[in-house]
């Protein structure tokens, strides 16, 4: 019998990631046609596409004419852009501006993922009208590649984001979720940052601002521009790692609170924190408490987790 796809259609880059992987169920959930794309873990449910092979893109986006694109794919780790600048500008700038002209050829909607990383961090909150000033190279990466996108296709979206969380196939996937090693063995004492002021976000809440944000634009073509989301609990890392060893009744007396500004790796902004009323005002927007959403992403990593199912089931 005849399947009926819907006929809005969504292509997600980066689908493979921890955002992507949200964006594309979110959409998917929800009455959309979505195709996601990725490049070295894409098959088999993914299109597997190099993003800096300007011909490949160009041959999926005319072949499925996609009415929104949702631009996931991107180096986002901050040391490794420090250590390979050439490769992370040819995906976050270069890669981005190509694709916000392809999508300008079909008429789709782009939606470019950057970052709170675009902010020096001294005066928050940032509205989306606020000078940017990285203080590292994947903030001035990530910032041209907003200035390559907006300049390519005027009708493009940049959604600015801070750091996030989810449901990770590995702990690494999340600078959140990697500390759950850490808050788990507490045998041996852990030293935590208490000095950057972080929102962790949850990817699922970003997930569905894009597809809000996609589905008002589909009915308002006023609907571009620059936009914030963000979680709203402001939390160091040492909070964070509590705030999880709380969750799952875990000692946290082995964390040990640093203060001071880390010196080793790129330089981070003290607190970049986003000021979101812009898509709030849309109507646009979904928050999970952290604490909640922190258990769902990591009760699979439990180390403890079959002594636990014996004594609760």
């Amino acid at each position: 019998e005849d399947v009926s796809v819907p006929s809005r259609r969504v292509l997600i880059t980066g689908a493979t990631g921890l955002l992507g992987r949200a964006v594309f169920k979110e959409f998917n959930d929800n009455n959309w046609n979505a195709v996601g794309c990725g490049y070295r873990r894409a098959q088999p449910k993914f299109e597997q596409i190099n993003l800096l092979d300007s011909t490949a893109v160009h041959g999926i986006i005319h072949d499925f004419q996609p009415h929104v694109i949702v631009h996931c794919a991107a180096e986002r780790r901050p040391d490794v852009v420090e250590s390979q600048p050439d490769a992370a500008s040819q995906l976050n700038v270069a890669a981005s501006g190509n694709l916000a002209k392809e999508a300008a050829g079909v008429g789709a909607f782009l939606i470019y993922i950057s970052t709170d990383y675009v902010f020096d961090g001294t005066s928050p909150p940032y509205k989306e009208t606020d000078a940017p000033n990285p203080l590292n190279l994947y903030g001035k990466t990530k910032l041209e590649g907003e200035k390559a996108v907006l300049e390519n296709n005027q009708g493009a979206a940049v959604l600015r984001v801070p750091v996030l969380y989810g449901e990770v196939e590995r702990l690494e996937e999340s600078t959140v979720t990697v500390m759950f090693d850490k808050v788990q063995f507490s045998n041996k004492s852990a030293n935590m940052d208490h000095w950057q002021q972080r929102f962790p976000t949850n990817v699922k809440d970003v997930a569905a601002v894009c597809r809000q944000l996609a589905e008002k634009r589909m009915l308002d073509p006023s609907v571009k521009g620059t936009f914030h989301w963000s979680g709203n609990e402001q939390m160091t890392k040492y909070e964070m790692a509590c705030a999880i060893a709380d969750a799952f009744n875990l000692p946290s007396s082995h964390l040990r609170p640093i203060t001071d500004c880390p010196v080793v790796g790129a330089l981070r902004p003290r607190n970049a924190q986003l000021d979101c009323s812009k898509l709030e005002m849309l109507g646009i927007g979904q928050r999970t408490p952290f604490r909640a959403g922190i258990k769902e992403s990591l009760w699979p990593f439990l180390v403890d987790k079959r002594w636990r199912q014996t004594v609760f089931h």
